[in-house]
């Protein structure tokens, strides 16, 4: 590992420690110290507004729903409309949190996860962490790779969305892509998530990504190039049967 490339790891390492050190203080919310894994129900829907980018932003809206509960899993349809290229994709998951095929760090891409992804580690409790390295084959790329997911839970929030206000606890989550390349390094997500029990879901995500310029001794590079920069939050929920 490069120097540059250490020193990018542990920035990134410090500020996701030290942004849930201030989360972890925070009040608690009315479904105690932990979040149990949910119940989904065939029907489960949830609509989000997204928006990213600088000073023009790009918005869209996106909705989840849980189309089928079988003993292969829980399948969730994902349906982004109001971007320039539109991804709609089919998720599975093995259990509440466990993603077996799915997508990461924003991309919309699907993914096939030779061991489930640990999205959530139900019980979500204040001070848990978990991390991951997990092979994976990216269906847009027609890929396999290795890629690294990391969480720590932070504390007991009330967050507003266009939704309503719900007791939330928060999450910081850092991933490490698979796309280093000979001219850069692989990007890395730095995002913090709300899970609010009372919609079985995530309620607000801020996104941040970026990733590092290899130098080549004579056209300089080592530049920091942001490639997500937004925010996603829940605009409607709707229970299934």
């Amino acid at each position: 590992m490069t120097a540059l490339l250490r020193f990018v790891t542990m920035s990134f390492s410090v500020g996701a420690i030290a942004a849930l050190a201030a989360c972890a203080g925070g009040p608690r919310g009315a479904s105690g110290t932990a979040a149990d894994a949910p119940t989904y129900r065939v029907g489960d829907r949830w609509v989000y507004h997204g928006d990213d980018g600088f000073r023009v932003k790009t918005e869209w809206e996106e909705t989840h729903e849980v189309t089928a509960i079988s003993p292969d899993g829980i399948t969730a349809r994902v349906t982004p409309k109001g971007r320039l290229l539109d991804f709609p994709r089919t998720e599975l998951w093995s259990a509440p949190g466990q993603v077996k095929v799915g997508a990461m760090c924003g991309d919309g891409l699907t993914r096939r996860f030779a061991l489930p992804l640990e999205r959530d580690d139900f019980p979500l409790a204040a001070g848990k962490t978990w991390t991951q390295w997990v092979d994976q084959y990216n269906e847009a790329t027609q890929q396999s790779g290795q890629v690294n997911h990391w969480v720590r839970v932070g504390g007991w929030e009330k967050v507003a969305t266009p939704a309503g206000s719900f007791d939330a606890i928060s999450m910081q989550v850092v991933m490490r892509l698979d796309d280093e390349t000979f001219w850069r390094y692989a990007t890395t997500c730095n995002y913090v998530v709300w899970y609010a029990p009372a919609v079985r879901g995530v309620v607000r995500e801020e996104r941040r990504a970026q990733y590092v310029e290899k130098s080549n001794g004579t056209s300089g590079g080592a530049g920091t190039i942001r490639t997500q920069y937004g925010v996603l939050e829940l605009t409607s929920f709707t229970p299934g049967r």
